[in-house]
């Protein structure tokens, strides 16, 4: 088994693939636990939302800490991903886009297969990606079956791919766009309210 799929194993999603929601600062009201006769005791009361701002406190971090271990509801701990991926850290980056890189590399371990990179190039479009090999000319076609349009990050893909590709192969990008004939369904007037851009990506 390679490192990848071991460590591929670690990816956990919500129930609607959305980030898991972040851990909320609660303070434990700790007076509940004691006899009534501490109720209105200055001191006491102090005492005790004090303990209990560091209990929360605590509660907190630990869940903090645990959220960083999946990578969809990973922050600040993505910096260790991509150290353990040998990834390059920047902060100027969407924490979506750099979790895309770290999704591609892990998908990417092992030895490179149709497949595999497949499954990297899925991680960057959200969609279905067809590997087409072209043994004459040493090169490989990645084609986005499953989404319209070229992905938002295709400078991290082509980073991914020229770390997992075989060095002897060469390799191409095939983009998905509207047929004319889904168009024939709007009028000039619908027409006119979008881009050249948005209608060749219109569904």
């Amino acid at each position: 088994m390679a490192y990848g799929d071991i460590i591929y194993g670690l990816l956990e999603y919500s129930a609607d693939g959305q980030p898991q929601d972040e851990p909320q600062l609660e303070v434990p009201y700790l007076m509940k636990y004691l006899p009534e006769y501490y109720l209105g005791v200055p001191e006491m009361e102090q005492l005790q939302a004090s303990a209990g701002a560091e209990c929360g406190g605590l509660a907190y971090a630990m869940a903090d800490s645990d959220g960083q271990k999946i990578l969809e509801s990973a922050t600040w701990g993505l910096s260790r991903w991509e150290q353990m991926l040998a990834l390059g850290t920047d902060t100027g980056k969407s924490y979506a886009t750099r979790r895309e890189m770290i999704k591609a590399k892990l998908r990417g371990s092992g030895t490179t297969t149709p497949e595999m990179i497949r499954r990297t190039a899925s991680a960057f479009s959200g969609g279905d990606v067809e590997v087409a090999e072209v043994p004459d000319a040493y090169s490989f076609e990645v084609r986005f079956v499953g989404t319209l349009g070229i992905p938002a990050n295709m400078a991290g893909l082509i980073q991914i791919m020229e770390e997992i590709k075989p060095a002897h192969l060469d390799y191409s990008f095939v983009y998905s766009y509207t047929w004319w004939d889904s168009l024939k369904q709007l009028t000039w007037n619908g027409a006119r309210g979008g881009t050249w851009n948005e209608l060749r990506v219109y569904e």
